[in-house]
């Protein structure tokens, strides 16, 4: 059960394993570009390809008629990758139980966002854990985890591109664990438990008035997807990537632009600069800092807000 992108190299790693695929569960269809024409999820496209199926898409997962076809599946175990939130009726079915890959070292980062909130919060190190889903969300017994580290350079995207392969070989490895019956499940510490919520696009609208590093973790944490942004002359500008040019105290308000020239679009934090390399104005396409002044120059002392 899954998706998006990050679904795939699990759907992939099953596929050409011992495991056998029952059948597939995704979202429906969804209208998508210009034209809004109904487009279907990765994971039903690979499906597809590789003439897996069934493959079901329910709009609710307790419609009685989905949950019969489930049944008649007659799977030992389900896996779900980056997908929603089952209702009992569901997990509870298969006999093996229903296993959940989760993008963080459980149970740090709960929730929507871990991969985003891991580089957001300037950790070093990250991970992949399997579980057994329970009611609570994120809470079940974990199965297994693999750690991750952070790279400097990481935006959420290289994170994420880099967790799905991971996570997915982990999932395998714990589908043959449980086939072997040599898992030993293990209740995660509530006292340990931090959350990683929904971004929301007031959470993404950058804030200079903080620490420099900190502003490039929430640029890096944000990219590419949703993306965080600040207002440059009334226009949305979303940023990409930056890096750290300064940690001192500037006499410049936060969001003034320091310098506008060439490959360097320097912006006044509190305290600190940090540079700006990659951007895009509404409704423009994303650009490199150097392309995007040639085409839209930035006036020093300008004030994104």
């Amino acid at each position: 059960m899954g998706t998006p992108e990050f679904a795939l190299p699990t759907l992939q790693n099953i596929h050409h394993s011992a495991h056998t695929i029952v059948g597939i569960v995704t979202q429906p269809d969804r209208p998508r570009g210009r034209g809004q024409k109904l487009s279907p999820p990765p994971v039903k496209r690979y499906a597809i390809e590789q003439g897996l199926s069934p493959v079901l898409q329910p709009e609710k997962l307790k419609d009685p008629e989905f949950v019969t076809q489930l049944q008649a599946l007659e799977a030992d175990v389900f896996v779900v990758v980056a997908f929603r939130i089952l209702p009992e009726v569901v997990f509870t079915m298969p006999p093996k139980g229903t296993v959940n890959l989760h993008p963080s070292l459980l149970p740090k980062y709960r929730g929507a966002a871990p991969i985003h909130w891991a580089i957001i919060n300037g950790e070093q190190t990250t991970g992949v854990t399997t579980i057994f889903i329970r009611k609570e969300i994120d809470a079940g017994n974990i199965l297994l985890q693999r750690e991750v580290p952070i790279h400097p350079d990481d935006t959420a995207g290289t994170l994420h591109d880099r967790l799905a392969q991971i996570g997915a070989d982990l999932v395998v490895e714990t589908l043959d664990a449980l086939e072997a019956g040599t898992l030993s499940p293990r209740p995660q510490d509530e006292s340990l438990a931090t959350p990683a919520p929904k971004l929301t696009r007031e959470i993404c609208h950058i804030r200079f008035d903080q620490p420099a590093r900190r502003v490039r973790q929430w640029i890096q944490g944000l990219s590419p997807i949703p993306g965080g942004f600040a207002y440059l002359e009334g226009k949305l500008l979303k940023f990409y990537r930056a890096r750290v040019i300064s940690e001192e105290p500037q006499s410049a308000p936060p969001g003034s632009v320091i310098k506008a020239e060439g490959a360097d679009l320097w912006i006044a934090c509190h305290p600190g600069l940090v540079a700006v390399t990659e951007v895009q104005l509404e409704g423009r396409k994303r650009l490199s800092t150097e392309a995007f002044l040639r085409g839209h120059p930035v006036s020093v002392g300008t004030i994104l807000r």
